[in-house]
């Protein structure tokens, strides 16, 4: 199977752009935190994709990279989990799954197959379902986390437990590219971490202190990273490979998982402590990152056949800073709400002629009529 366009593509949010399925309770007002955390997170989605190809003519570029997917993969899964908290299989929450991540899955897999055709100039590259391609592999991850989650809630020490296969897929390079399982495996003790958490943990993490403490760490993290791109593959970061497949001894994937799990966690709590509480101007684009997730994908793999990084001052500093300038606006410009109403229908369908209406769904029904 050939590989995605960039094999370093990460993913978005809690199916980005809504709770596919929300905590228990009654229905509240959407929390700004979340909204705002959510859209920080895609923008550095945008600008790590950005980043890719200036990589190589700068170490510092190449640090803030791999600092970047260090932690905006994870802290995406959380929230992830976080937020599937309240799935349990019930009619509603299998519709949204369909409607929410199969249904997208199945329309940008194929759009990013014909546009790639194009762009790479493969004319006979194939339409696969099971082998995703660029950014559709989260989808699918997501699909099968939720699918999992009632057992993640019911066994004892589900993160350790999680944590383990994690570990054991290091080891398995016969795992093979369907539905890109080496990812999901690898990733799932984030997900089942978040489906640990309570509001609390994440009010502690918010704390002056947490702030404070954040800064030091990811100045501490900026010079590790630093040090490390001459000394490192940055691929133990895309959790897509198994050692083995990263030329090193197998046992190094059972000690890196939890190594990098550990620091992974301390900067996503750094992460998430500089994220303000409050509402503000970008807090309303944090409903629309499953759309800025999915489309900015094109103009990311596009901006290389067009030729915008050929310029040599593109790959000076100034030129990064342009770079990443451009890439958060247009993903800022794709999660807002005439796109959002646009595309609606193929990133978000209700399709009710798809669905049988459940008994409660119909005795509701029934009573509305009487009334």
């Amino acid at each position: 199977m050939s590989k995605p366009i960039s094999s370093t593509a990460t993913a978005p949010d809690t199916a980005p752009g809504r709770a596919t399925a929300a905590p228990p309770g009654p229905a509240k007002q959407r929390d700004a935190f979340f909204d705002n955390a959510k859209y920080a997170a895609i923008v550095l989605v945008a600008v790590g994709h950005a980043w890719e190809p200036l990589r190589d003519g700068s170490r510092s570029v190449s640090a803030l990279y791999m600092l970047v997917y260090a932690f905006h993969m994870p802290a995406f899964i959380i929230i992830s989990g976080y937020f599937s908290r309240g799935f349990d299989g019930r009619p509603k929450h299998l519709r949204r799954l369909v409607t929410g991540l199969v249904v997208p899955y199945v329309v940008f897999e194929t759009a990013y197959t014909l546009f790639t055709r194009w762009t790479d100039q493969e004319p006979d590259r194939p339409i696969s379902l099971l082998d995703p391609l660029y950014l559709t592999w989260f989808l699918a991850a997501l699909f099968l986390w939720r699918l999992t989650t009632p057992l993640w809630q019911r066994v004892r020490l589900p993160v350790p437990l999680a944590l383990g296969v994690a570990m054991l897929a290091t080891l398995s390079p016969s795992i093979g590219n369907d539905l890109d399982l080496q990812r999901i495996l690898q990733f799932l003790p984030y997900f089942v971490l978040g489906l640990s958490l309570k509001p609390e943990h994440f009010r502690l993490v918010r704390r002056r202190a947490v702030r404070i403490a954040a800064v030091p760490v990811f100045v501490g993290a900026s010079a590790v990273a630093y040090w490390a791109v001459p000394r490192m593959t940055g691929g133990w970061f895309y959790h897509r490979d198994s050692a083995e497949e990263l030329g090193a001894p197998g046992w190094y994937g059972v000690v890196m998982t939890p190594v990098l799990f550990v620091c992974s966690l301390l900067l996503v709590a750094c992460f998430l402590a500089w994220v303000p509480g409050r509402r503000m101007w970008c807090t309303a684009l944090g409903a629309g990152t499953l759309y800025g997730y999915l489309l900015h994908g094109f103009v990311a793999q596009g901006a290389k056949y067009w030729g915008w990084y050929d310029p040599a001052w593109i790959h000076r500093p100034p030129g990064a800073v342009v770079v990443t300038v451009v890439a958060a606006g247009v993903v800022t410009l794709l999660c807002t709400s005439p796109v959002r109403r646009a595309l609606r229908l193929v990133i978000e369908p209700e399709l009710p002629w798809l669905f049988r209406r459940d008994a409660a769904q119909r005795a509701r029904e029934r009573a509305a009529a009487s009334g």
